[in-house]
């Protein structure tokens, strides 16, 4: 050991030793058995340290299961010092007696005329699992890519298209792949596309994520010459120093049919409005009556104008939430994706699951989104129903709150003062649903070491579930607007949402017969509070 301890320096440790996720150990050829391990390998094979492994009189030996015999093992190692190398798969046995296979490594060296062996050993169940979840990561956001409901574009510096979605072939008439010989140029009219390629320039200059053409219509051409509305989005990102575009394009051919449908109906109803107000000033007091009910018919047209354009509203936030909250983790994940090609050796897994988590976040928070827009389609739709069954309360929202630790930002604790009674008749489903959506504001719009409270109470016969956090707060202003479909405070812009979690726990509690409010500062936090009726229910 005194050789040893002079030979190996603390770089060389550092290196072989504590900078890896594997096995390593040093092997004496000559007395046949191991002199150091590293402590990856140590917890590999389930020692709680290198002495106790040393120690061991098989595994101090040998890795293999079953170990080789005397006759073998020095044929074997004759081998190994002959030919300075031997790699093989082998079974493995742990401490606990559980088995796995690895790939095994060997390498001779000699330190002062005595023959050593520096061993590897990879755990091949762990490699497998890991190529398996990325081919499964991979293929899902292809899908997901694939299958995209807006037409995405990704073109380089030069304006040279080196990705296109499905819908983006289908919306300007190309076959599979037609776009990839095309420049960003040939999908803009013809008389605009010398403007474009300027357009083009400045925005590689100053790269921004924005919307496209404010405040004027935009045409693109397909590749038969015509000619359709659209809007457009633009992302950016880099890869290896080289700035890549991404446009996410949406054809409003008929929202445009629709806007000048409505336009012609306007200008028909002024039209009929001048008329009749021209008759009543020439008729008698007789015809009020009839002038009255002309009146509420204006006043009809009047609101049915108003709603068609709220809905309008309604579907201009909803795409451009969609595009934004779609657009950041399809990002993310095609970034993901490329830059894990780049680390293809074994000794980069840790970079490679990096970027595997960044992945699998993107696709939880799409989900995520998803979710929320299935959730708002069944209460539109009037197909959910409060169910109430009995519920063990306070286990129920422990259980919950557990649950939900695992979204904590770093120093983040949740704080629990359970007061209610044993049991309730509640639906469990909507209530699980509607504290999951309140505790996830509360973690996203707290800062990291910050409190979350949840407290239940009884009063008056009616059970409050309130959750306080100590988050950036909202504005008053906005309290008013916070369970409209699709709101976002002014200052939560930053942060990713869609805008309807207030307003789905609003007609989850309105369906379960409660009341929810909520109080709130700026920099001080916001506490959201739930009335719910829990007694006198019966399963009929």
């Amino acid at each position: 050991m005194p050789l040893l301890t002079e030979q190996y320096s603390n770089t060389l440790t550092e290196l072989l030793f504590e900078k890896t996720d594997e096995f390593v150990g040093v092997y004496d050829l000559v007395n046949k058995r191991f002199v150091r391990v590293n402590q990856a390998g140590v917890r590999m094979l389930g020692f709680p340290s290198e002495a106790a492994l040393l120690n061991d009189p098989v595994r101090s030996r040998s890795v293999r299961y079953p170990p080789l015999n005397d006759e073998s093992l020095g044929s074997l190692i004759a081998r190994i010092i002959a030919t300075g190398t031997h790699q093989e798969q082998t079974e493995v046995r742990r401490q606990d007696g559980q088995t796995f296979w690895g790939q095994l490594t060997t390498t001779a060296f000699s330190v002062h005329d005595s023959s050593y062996a520096l061993i590897r050993l990879v755990d091949q169940v762990r490699l497998h699992q890991a190529e398996r979840d990325l081919e499964h990561s991979v293929r899902r956001n292809e899908a997901i890519f694939s299958s995209a409901t807006i037409g995405i574009v990704v073109c380089d510096r030069a304006g040279q298209i080196v990705s296109a979605n499905r819908l983006a072939h289908q919306l300007f008439g190309y076959a599979d792949n037609g776009l990839m010989s095309q420049t960003i140029e040939q999908l803009v009219p013809t008389g605009v596309s010398h403007y474009h390629k300027k357009l083009r320039h400045s925005f590689n200059e100053n790269p921004q994520v924005r919307a496209m053409g404010q405040n004027r219509d935009l045409q693109a051409q397909r590749a038969d010459g015509s000619v359709f509305p659209i809007e457009i989005s633009l992302s950016y990102f880099q890869l290896d120093e080289e700035l890549f575009v991404v446009a996410y394009i949406i054809d409003i051919t008929f929202k445009k049919e629709s806007e000048r449908q409505l336009l012609a109906h306007k200008d028909h109803i002024e039209q009929l409005n001048s008329a009749l107000e021209q008759k009543v000033a020439d008729r008698t007091h007789a015809l009020m009556n009839t002038l009255e009910q002309l009146e509420q018919s204006k006043d009809e047209l009047a609101r049915a104008l108003a709603a068609e354009q709220e809905l309008g509203e309604l579907k201009s936030r909803f795409v451009s939430m969609a595009s934004h909250e779609f657009r950041t983790p399809l990002t993310a994940v095609l970034t993901s994706a490329t830059l894990i090609e780049k680390y293809p050796g074994g000794d980069q897994q840790d970079k490679r699951q990096k970027h595997i988590d960044r992945i699998r976040s993107s696709v939880k928070n799409l989900n995520d989104i998803l979710e929320e827009f299935l959730s708002l389609g069944k209460l539109e739709a009037g197909k959910l129903v409060a169910q109430p069954v009995r519920v063990q309360l306070n286990q129920f929202i422990a259980e919950t709150v557990a649950d939900m630790r695992l979204m904590l930002k770093p120093g983040q604790t949740i704080e629990t003062h359970l007061n209610g009674p044993d049991s309730a008749w509640l639906d469990p489903s909507m209530l699980q649903k509607t504290l999951i959506n309140l505790l996830s504001n509360a973690i996203k719009y707290s800062e990291p070491g910050s409190a979350i409270k949840v407290v239940v109470s009884v009063v008056r016969q009616q059970l409050i579930l309130s959750v306080a956090d100590q988050g950036m707060g909202i504005s008053k202003d906005d309290q008013r607007h916070l369970f409209e479909r699709f709101f976002r405070a002014k200052n939560a812009t930053n942060v990713n949402g869609t805008g309807l979690g207030l307003h789905i726990v609003g007609r989850y509690v309105d369906l379960m017969g409660g009341t929810v409010s909520l109080t709130s500062e700026l920099n001080e936090g916001t506490t959201v509070t739930i009335t719910l009726p829990y007694e006198n229910h019966t399963v009929n």
